[in-house]
């Protein structure tokens, strides 16, 4: 398995901070096959005018942002744009403070397409949609590009995508946004077109200075910036994309919300985009949001404690453990079993000894012994997650590479290493971090 230095460098440095790598993901997937397989047929729903909503739980370190970051690579491989935001104190979903638009804009700076993975991607995608719609123009019409005609002939398809946002809120506004870009375009006028960029971002934070520089008297707010979603939804078909895949990490942020009153308005969010997708109210868009069993379950602070999603999320009476329901809106991750771990250890071997150019010294067997004890430790069969055993298994990695004259089964059947304890149940649920592995 052969990885260039760049995208190895990105995923060892990466999970050893305990963080998703972004980029080299397929080469250190392991499991999750079933997940991924109906999370990609939602995407199949979603390419043919459907939309659905998903929510993936498991504990801290269980795999939620890397199954999320895992979409994420796939479906921009499907022609799919990609928006993706953790929440956090000052991003919520529903805020009196600009809690929600900081949500909004975290998103759209990271609108990403296979072309521009990164984020970043509005102004691509705008530049592009323009480009394509003077290229069929140029081939249906076989008029030369210089010519009026041929200006009539772009301004009618263009008003043709117009036109089928007008029937939705903020469509009008929305659609005139779309014409003044594209007038900026035409007339090579880049700062008019930073200014529309500017707005579709949320960045204009008063009426005023919009109506001055643009001429519309209106402005993403807290209130409505989902509707701007799923406009972009609809854009993005028009723009010849397959659709949008909206990605929420972090729900935990909520559930810390103090006041009972502001998680709940949050949680009434939630509540209207699970049923603007079940009920067809919303069109090319999917929403998958990731979050801890605690965040979900609990029906005092929890998604649980608002009754009209509790009733429409919860379990019925045949789910069981060791029975997965994958057409369910809620995906419970389970662990990594033996083999599934000691075979993402052998990819990060592999991945390690490209990275620093030296040869491979520990062995399958060195591997499968520091799976059993990395599995052997007190409280593991519960607590132990991907992430601890991961970070583990790299710093080791890292020591044999800096000792070479190290004795390796013996480090791994150190006093000192058999003794260390997984995280408990507790300071698991308190640990945060900005993603998950």
């Amino acid at each position: 398995m052969k990885i260039p230095k760049r995208i190895a460098s990105a995923v060892v440095n990466s999970l050893k901070g305990g963080v998703v790598p972004r980029t080299g993901l397929p080469y250190i997937t392991v499991g999750r096959e079933t997940e991924i397989d109906a999370l990609l047929h939602d995407v199949d729903i979603i390419a043919d005018g459907g939309a659905s909503f998903r929510f993936i739980v498991g504990k801290y370190g269980s795999g939620k942002s890397f199954l999320l970051q895992t979409i994420r690579s796939h479906v921009m491989d499907r022609n799919f744009v990609v928006v993706d935001a953790d929440l956090s104190p000052e991003r919520r979903l529903q805020g009196t403070k600009g809690q929600g638009l900081a949500t909004y804009k975290e998103l759209i700076r990271n609108m990403s397409t296979k072309t521009r993975p990164d984020g970043g991607a509005l102004s691509l995608i705008l530049d592009r949609w323009i480009s394509n719609i003077q290229s069929e123009t140029a081939a249906e019409t076989g008029l030369s590009a210089d010519t009026a005609e041929f200006s009539k002939a772009v301004e009618k398809k263009i008003f043709e995508v117009i036109n089928s946002l007008n029937e939705m809120v903020h469509g009008f506004d929305f659609a005139r946004l779309l014409t003044i870009y594209y007038n900026a375009a035409v007339n090579g006028n880049d700062e008019e077109k930073t200014k529309v960029i500017k707005w579709f971002r949320g960045e204009y934070s008063t009426k005023t200075e919009a109506k001055a520089d643009l001429g519309v008297n209106i402005i993403i707010t807290d209130d409505d910036w989902y509707e701007y979603i799923k406009l972009f939804a609809m854009f993005l078909k028009k723009a010849d994309y397959n659709g949008l895949l909206v990605l929420v990490d972090e729900l935990v942020n909520i559930y810390k919300i103090p006041n009972s009153i502001t998680r709940q308005y949050n949680y009434e969010k939630i509540l209207t985009m699970y049923n603007d997708t079940l009920q067809g109210k919303a069109k090319y868009i999917g929403i998958i949001m990731g979050g801890t069993p605690q965040c979900i379950e609990d029906t005092r602070r929890g998604v649980y404690s608002y009754e009209a999603l509790r009733s429409r999320l919860a379990e019925g009476r045949f789910g069981r453990e060791g029975l997965k329901d994958m057409l369910a809106p809620v995906i419970h991750l389970s662990p990594l079993n033996y083999e599934e771990m000691t075979v993402l250890t052998e990819k990060l071997a592999d991945i390690h000894s490209q990275l620093f150019d030296y040869e491979q010294k520990i062995t399958q067997e060195d591997m499968i012994n520091f799976i059993k004890l990395e599995f052997g430790r007190i409280g593991s069969d519960s607590h132990i997650t991907p992430r601890e055993v991961i970070r583990d298994f790299i710093e080791l990695l890292d020591i044999i590479y800096q000792n070479p004259d190290i004795n390796i089964s013996e480090l791994i059947e150190s006093d000192s290493l058999s003794f260390s304890a997984p995280l408990s149940e507790a300071s698991a649920d308190e640990e945060f971090a900005e993603f998950e592995i």
